[in-house]
């Protein structure tokens, strides 16, 4: 056949701004043939030969068409000659057709009829699963459909009768008008429809969501294994406080009640909320949080609900608010007790209504979201003070989480240093193998008011300024290095034993769970840190 003298090199360009390559005006990416022999054996293991057989037809039938509707502005004449898509085809890699037959159409003999050479598709299903049964060069097939049904302006279909994946010695297919087929062409058809892949679409997305909850589950087990590893989407619990959170969490993690979650600033309520989401059904939805504090009554109203085109100054286009971005998923307002009167009436009209209406626009919108707010604040206390509404109080805390602070949970303290020691050392390219002995004492015995937060940004200070491969005292910011200072008044007073039990315990962990090393840093014998740790275990279990 003759190629016009046409190369790849005169339909392809480089842009030197954006590095971006481009077929004629339209950008293009380069796949190497591995990547597409994955992509094919992971649609037939997911799909079987049928599903995919019909995913990859319709995708070549697209690339056809788009590739012809391009030629006819820069190459018109190619598009009107018999062997315009072959050229292509063996310009793109992809096959070599060393002859072509042609006819009218209107006799008896085949609009085309194609032998190919070479087919990148049949080498890889021969290689993947062997000799087939049918025929393999999908995507080729729906390829040349699509490419000459834009060139004639009816619907032409093409089917492969031979094929190397079978094991015959090259591969065929004959092209027609649609209704010269007859009867012949139905079965194919299918692979055509938009309404067979709009099912088959369906399908893979309740697949992929089940190995994505699969995936997710066998993470958490694999975390386990390891101490230090991040046991719940980014939280480590040891505490038996944390522990009765996670637990109720991830029940309330099974229906769609409303879930307050209150505790200190720091504590960690947004990391609860994002646990209860993706313990959830909802686990694949969108995941939406805003906190209430940090905007006006106006824009916030505008953020959570929408708002129309003209709504107010410089509204100039209708926007969707945060409800609507999460719909089907879920919405955590952190800070919620901050809002305003005229925004809480809102808000309840939402939660009852389970609908909004845009800030200039009367029309009601449905929404399905879950709804998970926070707050550091004394909610009921301040319904009684008239600083929030009881309606609205009750429906956001159908179920409440109470997250407790860092200081009451110090089981959790040195796991969570650890996490946030090795995250920093990676970000800032740092090799720093730990905490000092004494650094890890003052971690447990200092009050955290800043809660996890706190200890967070604690971490990263003494990355950035540790000069060794320990973190040391000198690392620390001033509020650790006083030894009791503000630690000693209140609830922060703790029993010389319950100091002994802390400590010891830090010590073990500190040095990896080696016991003798422990002993030998105590500088007490092997055996009396053995009868201390049964005696403080046994202390545990009785309180």
């Amino acid at each position: 056949m003759e190629n016009d003298g046409l190369s790849l090199k005169e339909m392809l360009t480089v842009s030197d701004e954006s590095n971006s390559l481009h077929f004629l005006d339209q950008r293009v990416i380069v796949f190497d043939l591995a990547s597409l022999a994955l992509l094919r054996k992971e649609l037939i293991d997911t799909l079987g030969f049928h599903g995919a057989c019909a995913i990859l037809t319709r995708f070549g039938y697209a690339h056809g068409w788009c590739t012809a509707k391009m030629l006819s502005q820069e190459f018109p004449d190619l598009v009107k000659q018999s062997h315009g898509g072959a050229l292509l085809h063996r310009l793109f890699g992809e096959v070599n057709t060393i002859e072509l037959k042609m006819s009218n159409g209107n006799d008896d003999e085949p609009l085309y009829e194609c032998i190919l050479k070479d087919s990148y598709e049949a080498e890889q299903h021969r290689l993947l699963y062997g000799k087939a049964d049918e025929p393999a060069c999908w995507t080729l097939m729906g390829y040349a459909s699509g490419y000459e049904s834009f060139k004639f302006g009816r619907e032409v279909y093409f089917i492969e009768d031979k094929c190397v994946a079978k094991g015959d010695p090259y591969c065929r297919i004959r092209g027609n008008f649609k209704e010269k087929w007859g009867d012949k062409i139905k079965p194919y058809l299918e692979f055509y429809a938009m309404s067979s892949a709009d099912i088959m679409l369906r399908d893979v997305s309740e697949k992929l969501r089940e190995t994505e909850r699969k995936l997710k589950q066998r993470q958490r087990q694999l975390g386990l294994l390891s101490r230090l590893n991040e046991d719940h989407h980014g939280m480590f619990v040891r505490s038996t406080e944390m522990q009765k959170v996670i637990d109720m969490a991830k029940r309330v993690a099974q229906v769609d009640s409303s879930v307050l979650i209150t505790g200190e600033s720091g504590v960690g309520k947004e990391r609860i909320s994002r646990y209860i989401h993706e313990a959830s059904c909802r686990s694949l939805a969108p995941f939406i949080t805003i906190n209430c504090a940090a905007l006006t009554e106006t824009l916030l109203e505008s953020e959570l609900f929408g708002h129309a085109k003209g709504a107010f100054t410089d509204a100039n286009r209708d926007r969707p608010g945060l409800f609507e971005e999460a719909n089907g998923g879920t919405l955590f307002l952190d800070e919620v007790g901050e809002l305003s009167p005229a925004t809480q009436a809102k808000l309840l009209r939402v939660l009852q209504e389970k609908e909004v209406r845009r800030v200039g626009e009367n029309r009601a919108r449905h929404v399905n979201v879950r709804l998970l707010s926070a707050t550091n604040r004394d909610l009921l206390q301040e319904v009684k003070n008239g600083n929030f509404r009881e309606d609205l109080y009750y429906r956001l805390k159908v179920i409440e989480v109470k997250v407790p602070p860092l200081r009451h949970r110090s089981e959790d303290i040195l796991p969570l240093a650890n996490f946030f020691l090795r995250m920093y050392c990676e970000q800032m390219q740092r090799k720093i193998n730990g905490f000092s002995t004494k650094v890890a004492s003052m971690l447990l015995h200092y009050a955290w008011p800043g809660n996890v937060r706190e200890l967070q940004n604690m971490v990263e200070r003494a990355v950035v300024l540790c000069p060794n491969n320990q973190i040391d005292a000198e690392d620390l910011p001033p509020e650790l290095l006083l030894p009791f200072g503000d630690n000693m008044s209140g609830n922060h007073l703790k029993s010389l034993a319950q100091v002994e039990r802390e400590y010891v315990a830090n010590v073990v962990t500190a040095v990896g769970g080696d016991k003798r090393l422990a002993a030998a840093k105590l500088g007490i014998g092997f055996s009396t840190l053995y009868k201390k740790l049964q005696q403080h275990q046994a202390a545990r279990e009785t309180a």
